[in-house]
This record gives structure tokens, C-alpha cells and sequence, in this order.
């Protein structure tokens, strides 16, 4: 029998060569002001027959009153709980009845009520978005409901780690008088405390047309735009929103550690960081890349130490909150409690070696390659490019800002990054907060002398 014949072989395909990477344009905006003072930016977008209206306030939990702090996020949720011709029920229904998505949140920095719909049923869907600005009810029943709500989520948060370490981080980095080192919903003292007065008083001190921002993105033009804003906004007067800023000086100029004791939990939820720098830093860029490399990626040098290296974690990442004011810089990571000190010390060893000297090209391709490459798929949707101008005109960035992001990034140096890693990372200020077992925990942290070892209850509260 005749063996079969062999193929010959087929030549092996060269790699393809990566191209050069192409410029990318964010969508043209245009920006304008009514008579009453809100300002409108607007981006056309015609790949779809779909617009996004999202409306920013001068309203975050930075304005909090002291002793009042959830204020902020009540006041946002309840736009959406009723107007004054309808009830929670009746409104939702009346959005539904025109396809359109809405949501009311506040954070740190701002309130925003964010809109999406058809651009046939645009008017229509604006006109009702007018309602809820201008006209919100704050129905006392609403109020105690959403109270209810923000105090059962704290409840089951005081029995989760991960969240009250998240809760609790800020508390021990920030003076005890600034509104960063409370939680930005509020807790079961601020919240209890609140009554329909008061959010009626925040609502008219800091819902003004004067603090408002209308941004538009979508299948719509600049003068249809101010049509609709105007139309559904226009007749709105008021005074002037107070732009309140947040104190944001450290609790501590020293090392410390503070223990959240949760005697059942069999593994730690580590969180080690100190106050970082504001969004409009002149060095975001060249901080932003360092982090890349430090935690900010799955290849970052934290996270293969502590995963690949150790195998103390299935993930462990750094980062800046980026506000107005300088939010925190915190390393997080979830580790089995006998492993607690063991984990920190590699933290610790990370950023004191990204400190001590420059990266290695590699790593520096890595996170340029990264941040660059991801860039324009971040504004796909109405939806994204509403939230980048929302970004932009709440940190008073440039406004060809996000044309230049990808050239900012890969004009990184390694020299740049090293200078940013030792004037934004301050090892000796660092707070390290652990939730778990002080029974198997405190003594080799103890034993670390990374400073003083102070254990608290799941409120917060010194223990004995």
C-alpha cells in the first residue's frame, strides 16, 4: 500500500508590522449661555438618531452642611422621586412612555441629572428633564423612604468588608473637619438627622441657573440644542450657587495603622494610601502614567508581585481619585489575614522601588501603549461623550483637552515618571487600614513598626 503523499509545506507568514498609531479628533463642541445664566456645550454627533442631555450643578457632597453630610445625594435622588403635577410613579412612567433613560446622582464635586433618548422624542424628553429641574416636590414620604434606603445600605455595609474599608479609608486620611474624611453619602447620624427643610434649603441654595451646565451630545445641532435648553430652562431664575470647596489637608503627618476589628473575617481587606493631588495638577499626566505602572494596570508591578509572584491575591491595583481637591491615593487589595503583613510589606517595597529608580522601557511602552491605545474607544456612545465634557467643564480643562490626551501620554519620560513618584508618593505619610481579625492581624503589624497600631470598631469608633 502506497503511503500517502505529504503535503508540502506552507511557508510561514511574516508578523505584520504594527502601524503607526492614527490621530484621533474628540467631537467638535460648541459652547454657549442662555440669559439666565446656564451655560450650554454641545456636540454633534449624527452616527445615530440618539442624544444624550446630561445637566451638572454646583451641588456635591462637598457642599454638605457639617453635621448634614448625604444631603447632596438626597437631594439628587429626590428630583426623580416627583415633581409638583406628578408623583415618583407617575414620572417614571411618563420617561418610559418616551424610551428614554434618566438618572440623578451627586459625587464629591457635582450633581447631575443625565437624559438619554431618541432625537424624536428629544422635546418632548427635554421639556420633562425641564420638570424635574425646576420643579421638584421633596414629598416627605419620599424623603423618609430614601432616608430608609441610605440607612439599611449602611447597615449591611458595616458587615462587608471590602465596602467599609472603602467607607472607612478617607476617615484617616483627611483633618477631621474636612467633608473628604466623611462618607459621601452620609452616615447613620448625618442621615437620621435630615429633614425635608433642610434638603429643600440645599436645593435652592445650589440648583441655581447660574451654577448649571447643559450638555448635549448626540444626533442634534448647537441651535436645536439651545432651542430645546431653552425652552425647557429658559424662564428658570434664581441667584448665584455658591462653589464650595472641600478642606483637604491630612489627618497625619506620621505613619499610621488603623484596624477595623471584624473578628469573622477570614481573609483582610487592605487599603494603604495618603491625600494625592487634585485633577487639574499640572503633573496629572506624567502621575497618571507612573501609576499605570505601579498598580494601575493587571501588569502592574503591585499586582504581579502580590498575585504572580506571592499568590496573596487574585488582584491588587493602586490609584488617584481624581476631584477638585486633592482626593486620596490608595493601594487596595483583599488578602488571607495571616498573609496581612506580609502583603503590605511587598506594597510597601513597590512604592519605595518605583521611587528609587527610573522604570525600565518596557514598562513605560506598556502603560503609554495602553493608556494611548484604549483612549478613543472610551467615546463610543453619546452616553461617554457626554460624561468626557462633563469631566471637562467641571475641572476647566482645555478645550482641545482630549485631541492632545494621546500626545501628552506618549511624550511621557521614564525621567518624568520618577520625578512624579518622588513628589507624589509619600511613603512616610501613608495610612494603612486593615478590616479583619486583630486576633491574628495586630501583632505582626505591630511587629512591622510601620507606626502606630490603633483598632476601631465597624463605625469608626476607638476600641479599648
Amino acid at each position: 500500500m502506497t503511503a500517502p503523499a505529504i503535503p508540502p509545506a506552507i511557508p510561514k507568514a511574516e508578523r505584520p508590522t504594527p502601524s503607526a498609531p492614527r490621530e484621533y479628533q474628540f467631537p467638535r463642541f460648541e459652547r454657549r449661555r442662555l440669559e439666565n445664566g446656564v451655560q450650554l456645550v454641545v456636540a454633534p454627533v449624527a452616527k445615530l438618531p440618539l442624544v444624550t442631555v446630561a445637566v451638572l450643578f454646583d451641588a456635591g457632597a462637598v457642599c454638605d452642611a457639617a453635621g448634614r453630610e448625604g444631603t447632596a445625594q438626597l437631594v439628587a435622588k429626590l428630583l426623580l422621586e416627583g415633581t409638583e403635577s406628578s408623583d415618583g410613579a407617575e414620572l417614571t412612567e411618563r420617561f418610559e412612555r418616551l424610551g428614554a433613560s434618566v438618572d440623578a446622582q451627586a459625587d464629591w464635586d457635582a450633581a447631575a441629572v443625565t437624559l438619554t433618548a431618541l432625537s424624536e422624542h428629544l422635546p418632548a424628553a427635554f421639556d420633562l428633564l425641564g420638570e424635574v429641574i425646576r420643579t421638584p416636590a421633596f414629598r416627605v414620604r419620599e424623603v423618609e423612604r430614601l432616608k430608609a434606603e441610605r440607612l439599611a445600605e449602611l447597615l449591611q455595609l458595616r458587615t462587608e468588608p471590602r465596602g467599609l474599608a472603602d467607607e472607612l479609608f478617607a476617615r484617616f486620611l483627611y483633618a477631621s473637619a474636612s467633608r473628604y474624611s466623611r462618607p459621601e453619602g452620609g452616615d447613620e447620624q448625618s442621615i437620621e438627622a435630615l429633614d425635608r427643610d433642610q434638603l429643600v434649603s440645599f436645593y435652592e441654595s445650589q440648583y441655581q441657573p447660574s451654577g448649571t451646565t447643559v450638555i448635549v451630545a448626540g444626533d442634534i445641532s448647537a441651535d436645536r440644542a439651545e432651542e430645546l435648553t431653552h425652552h425647557a430652562l429658559g424662564e428658570w431664575v434664581g441667584g448665584t450657587a455658591r462653589r464650595i470647596t472641600a478642606d483637604d489637608k491630612p489627618a497625619r503627618s506620621a505613619r499610621g495603622v488603623h484596624i477595623i476589628a471584624k473578628p469573622d473575617a477570614p481573609q483582610s481587606e487592605l487599603r494603604l494610601g495618603h491625600v494625592g493631588i487634585p485633577r487639574n495638577h499640572p503633573d496629572f499626566f506624567p502621575v497618571n502614567v507612573m501609576n499605570a505602572v505601579l498598580g494601575g494596570l493587571f501588569n502592574s508591578r503591585i499586582n504581579m508581585n502580590l498575585r504572580e509572584a506571592h499568590g496573596y491575591t487574585y488582584g491588587a491595583f493602586s490609584g488617584f481619585e481624581w476631584r477638585r481637591q486633592a482626593g486620596p491615593f490608595v493601594v487596595s487589595t483583599a488578602v488571607r489575614s495571616d498573609i496581612t503583613d506580609a502583603a503590605a510589606g511587598e506594597v510597601l517595597k513597590e512604592i519605595d522601588r518605583i521611587r528609587s529608580e527610573a522604570i525600565s522601557p518596557d514598562e513605560l511602552s506598556l502603560a503609554t501603549s495602553y493608556l494611548d491605545g484604549v483612549f478613543p474607544i472610551r467615546f463610543e456612545t453619546t452616553a461617554s461623550i457626554a460624561a468626557a465634557l462633563s469631566v471637562l467643564v467641571l475641572h476647566g480643562l482645555p478645550e482641545d483637552y482630549y485631541d492632545r490626551y494621546r500626545s501628552h501620554v506618549r511624550a511621557i519620560t521614564r525621567e518624568q515618571i520618577l520625578d512624579a513618584a518622588q513628589r507624589h508618593l509619600h511613603p512616610e505619610m501613608l495610612q494603612m487600614v486593615v478590616v479583619g481579625d486583630p486576633g491574628v492581624i495586630r501583632d505582626p503589624l505591630a511587629a512591622m513598626n510601620f507606626g502606630t497600631v490603633i483598632l476601631y470598631d465597624t463605625l469608626g469608633q476607638p476600641s479599648p
